[in-house]
């Protein structure tokens, strides 16, 4: 009785956040859409040149290079964070490609990476550049 009461708990879903992992082909921006407790999208770079430069006064950790966009935003923002999404072992998706999680959609081109939410409000990401609509 005891294993028949582990294999379906084995087999029941858990109740957790999904997650989708990605990078750009060429690595530079790595990116996580998530759903469940938080349902949102942020992205992290490794090198660009800033299009938010000023730090706020009450960030005293990384600044201008990771932007997210939650469910209600009406527009995409620069996170204050002290720590990553990148991770080596996430897919690549490649130039032309769309991936999609819940009311997140996220798009890779030559020219960037560009998420949305159910609002079409987000964030297009490029090394060049970094634009919040």
């Amino acid at each position: 009785m005891k294993l028949a009461l582990l294999l379906i708990l084995l087999a029941t879903p858990a109740l957790a956040d999904d997650f989708i992992y990605f990078h750009s082909p060429t690595g530079n921006i790595h990116c996580m859409l998530m759903q469940g407790d938080y349902n949102g999208v942020r992205c992290d770079m490794q090198t660009l040149t800033q299009s938010f430069p000023v730090r706020p006064r009450d960030c005293d950790l990384d600044w201008g290079d990771a932007f997210e966009i939650g469910l209600n935003d009406r527009k995409g923002a620069v996170v204050c964070h002290g720590d990553t999404v990148m991770t080596p072992d996430s897919m690549v998706l490649g130039y032309g490609a769309s991936v999609s999680l819940g009311d997140f959609t996220c798009s890779s081109e030559k020219t960037g990476v560009t998420c949305t939410n159910a609002r079409a409000h987000g964030f297009t990401l490029s090394k060049a550049s970094q634009k919040l609509f």
